[in-house]
C-alpha cells in the first residue's frame, strides 16, 4: 500500500502514475515467464536508470508497486506489467537494473521502461523534497564522514610546506650569480622556497579548517551534544567556532587557550583569503600622501593579530602550523579520544538513532567501549554492502 500524503503531494502522486503510463503494477492477467526471478538477465538499458532510491521511493513509496523483498545478494524486487508481460525492477549487489527474460528480443521494451520511470521521478520531485524533510525532522539520518579525505589533504599540504621550508633553510646561504656581456646577476633560491613555502601553509590552514569543521559535527554527535536532524542541520550553517564549542568544554584553560589562538588565526588569515585578499578591514588598501602611498591599517589602528597588513602580509607560518600541530594532540584527548577511532580511523558515518538509543553515549566511555561499537557496526555495513541477509 502507498503511504499516507498530505493533501498536496496527492496530486504529485497522481502525476507520477500518469508519468509511468503503460508501465503498471503485475496483476493476474499479467504474463510472466515461470521462471522469471531465477533466470531474468539485466538489459542494457539499465544503464540509463536513475538512482537505485529514486526508484524504490516513486515505484513502492509513492505508488504502491509491490516489493517481492530481499534474497540473497538482492536488496528489493519490484514486478511490473508493460503491456501485458512482467518485467523486473530490481536492486542488486552490483547495481539497480531492468532485469527481462530474453536481452536481444526485451532490450527495446526495457528502454522504454526506463523511459517512463525517468518521467516518473522528474514528476515526483516535490514527493522527494518533502520525503528528505520528513527524515531530518525525525532525526533517521546518518551523517557522512569524510574525515578521512579531509585530513589527508591537510597532512598532505603540511607535509609538502615542512619539506619546503627546510629547503629553504639549507639554501639560505647560496647565491647565484649570472654573468654576461657587461652584466651580472646575483640571486637567492631561499627567497623563492620561502614565498612557496608559504603558499603551502596557506593550503595547509585552510584545509586544517576545512577538516575540523567537519569532524567538530562528528565530535559533538557522538558526545550528544547535538542529537537531532534539524540540530545538526543548524550547526552545519555555524561558524567555525560554534562547531568548535560544540565540541570543547571552553571551561577547560587549554581548549579556551587553544580556541582563543585558533579564533585568532582564522580571522585574521583565512578571512584575508577568503575576502580575495581584500579582508574586511581595509587590508588591501593604500591612501596617496606626502610621504607616498601608505597601507590604510596604520600601526595605531593595527590589532594583535599574527598577520598584520601594516607591511604587507606578513605571516609567520611556522607559528601558525606549530599551534595547530599543538592542537591536533589535544583534540583526541580526554573525552574526545575514544571520538578519533569511530571518526578518523573507522570512517564509518554517524548514525541518528544510535543517538537517540544510547550507543555512542555508551562507546564513549572507554576505547573499549567504542571498539565493540565499531566492530559491530562495520559488520552490519558490511553485510548490507554485500546483500547479505
Amino acid at each position: 500500500m502507498p503511504k499516507q500524503l498530505p493533501a498536496e503531494l496527492e496530486r504529485v502522486r497522481e502525476a507520477a502514475r500518469r508519468a509511468l503510463g503503460p508501465v503498471l503494477p503485475v496483476s493476474k492477467s499479467t504474463s510472466a515467464d515461470q521462471n522469471l526471478l531465477f533466470d531474468a538477465q539485466r538489459s542494457e538499458a539499465s544503464r540509463d536508470l536513475p538512482p537505485y532510491y529514486l526508484i524504490y521511493f516513486v515505484l513502492v513509496d509513492l505508488l504502491g508497486f509491490k516489493n517481492l523483498g530481499q534474497f540473497e545478494k538482492l536488496s528489493w524486487s519490484v514486478p511490473v506489467d508493460y503491456h501485458g508481460r512482467a518485467f523486473l525492477i530490481e536492486h542488486r549487489k552490483f547495481g539497480v537494473g531492468v532485469f527481462v527474460r530474453n536481452p536481444e528480443a526485451d532490450e527495446e521494451d526495457a528502454k522504454e521502461i526506463v523511459k517512463y520511470i525517468k518521467k516518473a521521478i522528474k514528476t515526483a520531485e516535490p514527493y522527494f523534497d518533502w520525503l528528505a524533510d520528513e527524515a531530518l525532522q525525525s532525526s533517521k539520518l546518518n551523517v557522512v564522514n569524510n574525515s578521512a579525505a579531509l585530513h589527508h589533504r591537510f597532512t598532505f599540504f603540511q607535509s609538502e610546506y615542512e619539506k619546503k621550508a627546510e629547503e629553504a633553510e639549507r639554501r639560505k646561504d647560496e647565491r647565484i650569480v649570472k654573468k654576461g656581456n657587461g652584466w651580472e646577476s646575483v640571486s637567492r633560491p631561499s627567497f623563492g622556497l620561502r614565498i612557496e613555502a608559504g603558499w603551502l601553509a596557506l593550503a595547509a590552514i585552510e584545509s586544517f579548517f576545512s577538516w575540523t569543521e567537519h569532524i567538530f559535527i562528528h565530535i559533538a554527535i557522538l558526545r550528544s551534544k547535538v542529537t537531532t536532524g534539524v540540530g545538526i542541520a543548524q550547526l552545519a550553517r555555524a561558524d567555525w567556532s560554534e562547531k568548535f564549542k560544540a565540541s570543547f568544554d571552553l571551561t577547560d584553560p587549554v581548549s579556551k587557550e587553544f580556541y582563543d589562538k585558533l579564533i585568532e588565526l582564522r580571522q585574521t588569515l583565512r578571512n584575508f583569503v577568503a575576502h580575495g585578499a581584500f579582508g574586511k578591514d581595509g587590508e588591501a588598501f593604500e591612501f596617496h600622501s606626502g610621504a607616498g602611498a601608505v597601507p590604510l591599517m596604520l600601526p595605531h589602528r593595527a590589532t594583535k593579530r599574527r598577520v598584520r597588513m601594516t607591511e604587507r602580509l606578513s605571516f609567520d607560518d611556522a607559528t601558525a602550523l606549530s599551534t595547530i600541530k599543538s592542537f591536533l594532540t589535544h583534540l583526541w584527548s580526554g573525552p574526545r579520544a575514544p571520538a578519533k577511532l569511530y571518526i578518523h580511523e573507522s570512517q564509518l558515518p554517524v548514525i541518528l538513532t544510535r543517538v537517540s538509543d544510547g550507543s555512542y553515549s555508551r562507546a564513549m566511555l572507554s576505547i573499549d567501549e567504542m571498539t565493540t561499537l565499531i566492530d559491530y557496526l562495520s559488520h552490519q555495513f558490511d553485510r548490507a554492502a554485500n546483500m547479505d541477509w
